[in-house]
Parts: structure tokens; C-alpha cells; sequence
């Protein structure tokens, strides 16, 4: 699976063409209310057109807001797409110049637009966790919480019982292998791992 990223702050660009003006917005969510939430927000109602595209995971949207179809909305999403990122949304807004641009010209500016607020964003990469419980022979726990850190492990919760702990932990996802198998190798195949989320 190729890596997914997400915009680590706010972002905003402002290009002129052909004597219109467009200035792109985009931002990080988590869920559609707060993508239509931020399109609401920073749409100008004196604007000519606030066109915009979001992302979450398998979930996207988008508006060309009077704009011909296809001419605004789909080229901000693909410029999105063609990021690799995902939880963003991006609104494009314009102040008609005088001059149109024809529907090539119009794809250009708004995705050209969206597309250069997001390259220019900074991005941090969206690492997809998943909760996992065994359990651990006493004498066995201190090398494990050495090696948490290394897997960059956080410890959920842990339970006692009479022959061990059984300990549930948050972990990235690519990494529940690599546990699996320091659990085998540590009790000789005694604890099984399973992931509960």
C-alpha cells in the first residue's frame, strides 16, 4: 500500500490569471461536516465562484459552483489525488477578471492552483494505527516495554493474571508484524497476538 499523506497546516495561494484572481484554501479533516464546515467558512459570497473538493479516505466531493461542469470541482480533486493526500479539503474561489478562460483554460487555473497551494503545504504522513493484545510471561515484561518505544508502541492497557500480563497496545499498522514475531522469538511461540480493532 503507497503512503498517504495529509497537509500539517493550513494552507493558501493566491494566483493571477488573466486578470482574474484566484485564491485556493485548503485544510486537513476528518470528516465531511467539518470539509462543508470549512467551505462555508472561507467561501466570499462577493466572489464570483467558490469551487471545492474534498478527500477523506474513500469519500470525495466536489462543486463546480456554476462553473461548467467538470471545469472546477473534478481538477481540484485530482489535484488531491495526484498528491497522494488525503483527509484535505481545497477551496478555490474567483474574482472574474473580464477575460474567459474557455473550458481547458478554466481546468488549468483551478486545478493549477489547487495543485500549487498543496505542493507547497507542508505535509506529514498518515500513519494508520491498530490495537493488538497478548499476553506476556512476569519476567518478560521489561524487555518488552524496552521495545515499545523502538516500534513505536503506546501502551493502551494492561491486565494481570496468574501466569502473565496481558497487555494491549496502539502500534502503526506495518509494524504488527514485526511484534508478532519479537513475541514468538521471546516465549518460543507461547503468546499469540491478536489485533482487536
Amino acid at each position: 500500500m503507497s503512503a498517504r499523506f495529509t497537509l500539517a497546516a493550513p494552507a493558501t495561494l493566491s494566483q493571477e490569471i488573466r486578470k482574474s484572481r484566484f485564491v485556493a484554501h485548503a485544510r486537513t479533516v476528518d470528516a465531511t461536516d467539518a470539509a462543508l464546515d470549512f467551505v462555508a467558512r472561507v467561501s466570499d459570497a462577493n466572489a464570483t465562484h467558490n469551487c471545492w473538493a474534498y478527500r477523506i479516505d474513500q469519500y470525495y466531493r466536489f462543486n463546480d459552483d456554476g462553473e461548467p461542469a467538470g471545469t472546477a470541482g473534478k481538477p481540484i480533486l485530482q489535484a488531491i489525488d495526484g498528491q497522494q493526500l488525503d483527509r484535505v479539503v481545497v477551496v478555490v474561489t474567483r474574482w472574474f477578471g473580464g477575460i474567459k478562460l474557455g473550458a481547458g483554460g478554466l481546468v488549468r487555473a483551478y486545478g493549477g492552483c489547487a495543485a500549487e497551494c498543496l505542493r507547497l503545504a507542508a505535509k506529514t504522513e498518515i500513519i494508520t494505527l491498530a490495537a493488538v493484545e497478548f499476553m506476556l510471561p512476569f519476567a518478560l515484561l521489561p524487555l518488552l516495554h524496552a521495545r515499545l518505544a523502538e516500534l513505536q508502541a503506546t501502551k493502551l492497557g494492561e491486565r494481570y493474571e496468574s501466569d502473565g500480563v496481558v497487555l494491549r497496545v496502539s502500534l502503526p499498522a506495518d509494524r504488527v508484524a514485526t511484534l508478532r514475531t519479537l513475541l514468538a522469538d521471546a516465549t518460543r511461540g507461547g503468546s499469540t497476538l491478536s489485533v482487536v480493532n
